[in-house]
Parts: C-alpha cells; sequence; structure tokens
C-alpha cells in the first residue's frame, strides 16, 4: 500500500493547491498539473498491475483496488483488464491486431486500400491525431463505452457503466464545491498531459526500430515479449512516475510480475538484457515508422514506398 500512498497524497495535494490558484494565479494551477498529470500517470501503472492481478496477492483486493483507480484515470478496470489481456496474449501477431493496440498496416494492406483509405490512414499516423486527438477519444470518450469488447464479452458493460456512475457523482459533487467552470480549469490539463504520456508509452513499448511481428503460424510468445516489447530507457524521476513500466519486455514476458519487482528481475537474469533498448532520442524518431514490411520483417516509413511504382490507383 506504500505505493498507493505516495502516489495519491502527492496527487491529492496538488489538486488541492491546484484549486486554490485557479481563480487567483491560473498560470500556477497550470504549471501544478505537470506533476499532477505525473502522479495520476503513477496511479494508471498502479491499476495497470491490478489489471494483471499482481499488484496484491488477493485477486479480490486488485479488482477493487483496480476499479477505485479507474474512476480517477476514467479507466473502466474490468474492460481495461479484459482488453490489455487480450494484447498480451497476442502482441506481435499479425493476424491478432485489433484490441489493446496501435492500429499498424503492412505495406500491402496499406497499398491495396483506395487513395482515401490510404489518407485516412495517415491521418490516423500522424503525431498530431494519435498523440493530440488519440488520448482525448480514448480516455474521455472512447473509454465511456467501448463497444469493441463489449459486443463479445457483454459482462464487460458492468465494469465500464460503473465506473461511468461514480465518475459522474464525482463530477457532480466536485463541480458544486468549487464549480464546474473551475473542475474544468483544474482538471483538464492533468487529464490531457496524463493520457498523452499514457498514449505515447504503449505507443513506443512496441513500435520502435527493430519490434517484431508475424503471422500466427511464425508467431513465438517468447520472442514476441523480448523482441516486441522495447526496454525504454528512462532517466528518474520519470522511471519512478511510470513504475518502471519501460522494462517492458520483462512485463510481457510475466506479466504476473509487479512493477516493484521489474528491475530487480531484470538485473538478475543477464538473457533479459538482449530487448532493445530504446532511448528518449529514438522514441521521438519512432513516430516516422508507420507500416510493417513483411519482406524485410521491419517497421518503416510511408517514404520506404516512393519506389513502389505500380500502386493501386483505386478511389
Amino acid at each position: 500500500m506504500a505505493q498507493v500512498l505516495t502516489t495519491i497524497v502527492p496527487l491529492a495535494g496538488l489538486w488541492f493547491f491546484m484549486s486554490l490558484s485557479v481563480d487567483q494565479a491560473y498560470w500556477l494551477t497550470l504549471v501544478l498539473s505537470v506533476p499532477a498529470a505525473g502522479f495520476l500517470v503513477r496511479l494508471f501503472m498502479i491499476q495497470h498491475d491490478c489489471g494483471h492481478r499482481s499488484f496484491f496477492k488477493s485477486r479480490r483486493l486488485n479488482d477493487v483496488l483496480g476499479t477505485a483507480i479507474g474512476c480517477l484515470t476514467l479507466t473502466p478496470h474490468g474492460y481495461w483488464r479484459q482488453a490489455h489481456n487480450i494484447h498480451h496474449a497476442s502482441s506481435g501477431n499479425l493476424d491478432q491486431r485489433g484490441i489493446g493496440d496501435i492500429h499498424t498496416l503492412t505495406v500491402s494492406e496499406y497499398l491495396s486500400r483506395s487513395r482515401l483509405g490510404r489518407l485516412a490512414y495517415r491521418i490516423y499516423r500522424n503525431p498530431l491525431t494519435f498523440l493530440g486527438i488519440g488520448p482525448v477519444y480514448l480516455f474521455v470518450l472512447k473509454y465511456r463505452l467501448p463497444l469493441d469488447l463489449i459486443r463479445k464479452r457483454p459482462g464487460t458493460l458492468i465494469s465500464v457503466m460503473l465506473t461511468n456512475l461514480i465518475i459522474a457523482g464525482l463530477v457532480v459533487g466536485m463541480g458544486a464545491w468549487l464549480g464546474y467552470i473551475e473542475l474544468l480549469m483544474i482538471h483538464t490539463p492533468v487529464v490531457l498531459l496524463a493520457s498523452l504520456a499514457g498514449v505515447w508509452l504503449f505507443y513506443i513499448q512496441h513500435q520502435f526500430d527493430g519490434t517484431y511481428w508475424r503471422r500466427n503460424e511464425e508467431w513465438n510468445f517468447h520472442d514476441a515479449a523480448i523482441h516486441g516489447s522495447s526496454h525504454y530507457v528512462l532517466p528518474q524521476p520519470l522511471r519512478w512516475l511510470t513504475a518502471d513500466i519501460g522494462i517492458h519486455h520483462v512485463h510481457h514476458l510475466s506479466s504476473r510480475i509487479p512493477n516493484y519487482r521489474l528491475a530487480e528481475c531484470f538485473d538478475q537474469n543477464p538473457e533479459l538484457h538482449v530487448a532493445k533498448k530504446v532511448r528518449l532520442w529514438d522514441s521521438i524518431k519512432s513516430v516516422r515508422l508507420t507500416l510493417w514490411c513483411e519482406e524485410t520483417n521491419q517497421l518503416v516509413g510511408f517514404s520506404t514506398l516512393r519506389h513502389k511504382r505500380n500502386e493501386p490507383q483505386t478511389v
């Protein structure tokens, strides 16, 4: 519980000081929103462990804490746990894309699309879309009714509706106390920054030069975990705020390892050091990698298609 307390108490304190400054010095509110977003990201990482039922030994405690945190991170615990576990079971499998991953087309799939279809994919993969519109859409809108999994597993609707109900109650209560405009002014920048960081972390953990994708008959869980998940090398305090999720290949190899054991596990097992290390500058350059080339087994950018002269011209 120490991790929970050292995360939720500073977050609550920052939020309180933001509420005091919102009418007098909004610039200070915006400054405080940066560390507040960092603590919200860390809270999400604790929920992430609860989703894998690794944070506590008790399955029930994991679900109770995960559900409670989900009301603050705007992420319904039951839905997200199932969707994320599907991601773990199929990460790097080209034939099982669609739930819990960044949409990625192969070169041949992209070329077979109409011009309009290619334009739509280019817009989707533009950083302004998946790092600007994407996080807001995902956490604020999609998670209110995520139909992608509810259609297949209707039972997840209970978790979604429960989370929505509690969020609505928090908004009404906090709005009545502070004022609804003030509530938006305080919490909007926190949500925007935290959701952007969350999407970015998920993106760079699997979208990097040297990652792993294979068709079902060639796909291997161990290879997908070690080579399809990056070791995102972050400086402190970012490692602490992200709960060492940058050691992502170890997490994918065994999702039952809690965040507070990832570094220890990595250090004690030299065979885990073969994973691709991605540093901050490398991660920024990775946004240009948008398509999977099955001929070379690597992520490539749109610029590599210029030499292909036989692109379909259908509309």
